[in-house]
């Protein structure tokens, strides 16, 4: 009994800051997709982990990058508007 507590107390030590998946969130909150190799490189997480991961990962991207696209286009029409305004 004690030996299985203590196989999974080494393998909690032995696992890399990089490995962890509070890593994996944090590094794509950060940087968005360029945190893929995070997840790919992982031993810990099976192949269908790695594709679930990537998919969310693009999806979330996808969509954050549409809400920035319609923002700016919005900021712009304002600044034309208030330059009309101005003359």
């Amino acid at each position: 009994m004690y030996e299985l507590e203590d196989m999974d107390t080494q393998k909690q030590q032995a696992q890399k800051w990089y490995y962890k998946t509070s890593v994996l969130v944090i590094a794509f909150l950060c940087v968005g997709p360029l945190a893929l190799p995070l997840a790919w490189l992982n031993p810990t997480y099976t192949k269908l982990n790695k594709i679930v991961i990537t998919l969310i990962m693009l999806v979330v991207a996808y969509f954050l990058w549409n809400i920035c696209e319609d923002s700016l286009r919005a900021i712009g029409d304002y600044y034309k508007m208030f330059k009309e305004l101005n003359y």
